[in-house]
């Protein structure tokens, strides 16, 4: 049974750069960095932290955008939509923007980040709430947590 209801598929803003995505996610996040606030120009990014093997481009190429070193940014070289981010020293990991998705309403964040920075009316439904990023010891127990509490709604 797929209760994760896969595969999606999404896409930028004009369409030329598509993705479809076969794996669930490991955890769901929401950014409130100062980094993030002016790339989406809102007060926080919204992420999907995902395996790269349940991740692929199925039309277009990305340029790469915002940051530019080694986590790197992926937009749509034509409507300069965030689509995507590969972290530094982690192949394996995308975090890809949820609201690319066709279907997103879904998206709620599980865990947000940089809660130091976020600014003073900004709320999300997270469960989990951190002043910069989780310690690496903990990822391992939000993701089964994560998991555990199971599929998407809808």
């Amino acid at each position: 049974m797929n209760d994760w209801k896969l595969p999606w598929t999404g896409g930028c803003r004009c369409d030329r750069v598509r993705f479809r995505v076969t794996t669930p996610p490991l955890v769901t996040m929401a950014c409130h960095c100062r980094g993030c606030q002016r790339m989406t120009a809102s007060a926080f990014s919204l992420s999907l932290l995902m395996l790269s093997e349940g991740f692929a481009l199925t039309a277009g190429e990305p340029a790469i955008g915002g940051l530019h070193g080694p986590n790197r940014h992926f937009h749509c070289p034509h409507c300069k939509s965030w689509l995507f981010t590969r972290p530094d020293g982690m192949d394996h990991l995308v975090v890809v923007r949820p609201t690319m998705l066709d279907d997103h309403a879904w998206f709620v964040p599980f865990i947000e980040t940089a809660t130091s920075e976020k600014l003073p009316w900004a709320s999300t439904p997270a469960k989990h709430s951190f002043p910069d990023l989780p310690p690496p010891e903990q990822y391992g127990p939000l993701m089964q947590e994560f998991a555990a509490r199971g599929p998407r709604p809808g």
